[in-house]
């Protein structure tokens, strides 16, 4: 009776060991971080000369892409990269977890608030892009590079719009990729930690020619249609306006006012 009794006290204990294990398992463990050794990237590797303002004072520079957090909203409001040809390569990688970002001050919003709530875990940077290296690749599964996405949208207009930029990098050699949701009140939230849905999406691309700067803009509404991506397209001056955010501002004020202000369809081919 004695052996029985304790057995089953010990079985018990290692019940509610095992219970308090998953729950902390599922709400506190994060595996490694995806950063190299060293931690921070001192530098960005996009130009300095081509990083946008930020709202927030919240930047992060990875090894392969860099980011302008927004704590209030849960997410980047802007995520630059360069893609170049050499990038875009067929590796195959192993789909990593979604981790918090531990280079943001306040940490990212964890992942599950996404878990049902009907939208896509939907990445600024692509995965697609950084097969060229596991880090690269492992990088974009911080959740400081998703936003909360329509499936039909993520899978349809913002992929096509995907699928455009890498045929540019390929036939143009280098790019640099600013991307990211609208930010504005007044938005859906979800999760526990109420993060924010935007109603839309930009993209903004520039390439260096022999003597200038070509540059184009797209906005699209967070939902699927099957419009033509030139529909899509907006000037920058317009993003500036809705994001409050100042694009290529290190740049000569003559400058940006020739190709912030108008769309240039004539230098990109569709």
């Amino acid at each position: 009776m004695r052996s029985y009794k304790k057995n089953r006290i010990i079985y018990t204990v290692l019940l509610l060991v095992c219970v308090v294990g998953f729950w902390w398992f599922e709400n506190f463990y994060t595996p490694n971080t995806y950063s190299e050794a060293n931690g921070l990237a001192k530098e960005s590797t996009f130009p300095a000369t081509l990083l946008p303002t930020s709202t927030t004072n919240e930047i992060v520079h990875h090894s392969h892409f860099s980011l302008s957090y927004n704590e209030p909203f849960e997410q980047a409001e802007w995520v630059a990269y360069v893609l170049k040809k050499e990038h875009l390569t067929d590796d195959d990688r192993k789909r990593p977890y979604f981790i918090e970002d531990p280079w943001v001050r306040t940490k990212s919003a964890d992942w599950r608030n996404y878990k049902g709530s009907g939208y896509d875990r939907g990445h600024l940077c692509p995965a697609g892009d950084r097969r060229f290296s596991e880090q690269a690749y492992n990088e974009t599964f911080y959740t400081s590079n998703i936003s909360p996405q329509n499936n039909a949208f993520n899978a349809g207009a913002w992929n096509r719009l995907e699928m455009k930029i890498r045929s540019w990098a390929k036939k143009y050699k280098k790019l640099y990729v600013i991307t990211g949701g609208v930010l504005e009140s007044g938005l859906e939230e979800i999760g526990e930690e109420d993060v924010d849905v935007p109603d839309y999406f930009y993209k903004i691309v520039a390439r260096e020619t022999t003597s200038d700067m070509e540059v184009i803009g797209f906005l699209m509404e967070n939902k699927e249609k099957s419009a033509p991506l030139k529909s899509f397209t907006v000037s920058i001056d317009e993003i500036e306006a809705l994001t409050g955010i100042d694009f290529f501002y290190r740049l000569d004020v003559k400058k940006q006012e020739e190709f912030e202000s108008s769309i240039n369809l004539r230098d990109w081919k569709f």
